[in-house]
């Protein structure tokens, strides 16, 4: 029996691709260096240039309707949301149909999922790829600046990015942290810790 390598190996890769497979601990290089550096589509289709959410707290998340993470991600996403905005805190959602075509209908339809059944009030943006070649751009750039311990491609749907007020982005976390359990990070970024004002504490030690 003669086997066609060429064909065979072409399959591979396709699957590799589709399935959001990427090379363990590859590195991915990218020549932005900050997040404002990006242009994304909104769910009509519209760009929406990044560098308009400079000075704010991002929040960046895949998102799927039809994952067993869903119910809890945007109900906590749209509760972090009403909590924090008012301070800078802006989440930007990214559906993707890149893990068992969880989100299988078109951009619109995940902006209105997200609208009414969970009240979702951040941008929801069109649908991107997160992994393989065609994955895109600002997701390189997230994959590049942290990438987990087993590599740089996103394992699952509501895979987060937390960025600072600089473009940077400061932390990454997987599918099964809820986003509740990253407020203080968020917080942190967003400059309240809890803490007296620096000029406080030096009023507080200042003595005549």
């Amino acid at each position: 029996e003669v086997v066609d390598k060429t064909a065979t190996n072409n399959r591979r890769r396709t699957w590799f691709e589709s399935s959001g497979c990427e090379k363990m601990g590859g590195s991915i290089s990218v020549p932005e260096k900050s997040i404002h550096e990006f242009t994304v589509k909104d769910s009509s289709g519209k760009e929406v240039d990044l560098s308009v959410y400079q000075g704010k707290v991002l929040l960046i998340v895949n998102v799927a309707s039809k994952c067993g993470f869903t119910e809890t991600n945007y109900t906590q996403l749209t509760e972090l949301y009403r909590k924090y905005k008012n301070q800078g805190l802006v989440i930007l959602a990214f559906p993707c149909n890149q893990f068992l075509n969880q989100e299988p209908g078109t951009s619109q339809d995940a902006h209105e999922f997200a609208c009414t059944r969970f009240k979702a009030e951040y941008p929801v943006f069109q649908k991107v790829r997160v992994n393989g070649q065609n994955a895109a751009p600002v997701y390189k750039f997230l994959k590049s600046k942290k990438p987990s311990f087993l590599g740089s491609r996103i394992k699952w749907n509501f895979t987060k990015f937390l960025v600072g007020k600089d473009g940077q982005v400061i932390d990454r976390y997987g599918p099964t942290v809820p986003p509740l359990s990253i407020e203080k990070d968020i917080k942190k970024a967003l400059g309240d810790e809890g803490a007296f004002p620096i000029s406080m504490v030096k009023k507080m030690y200042t003595f005549p």
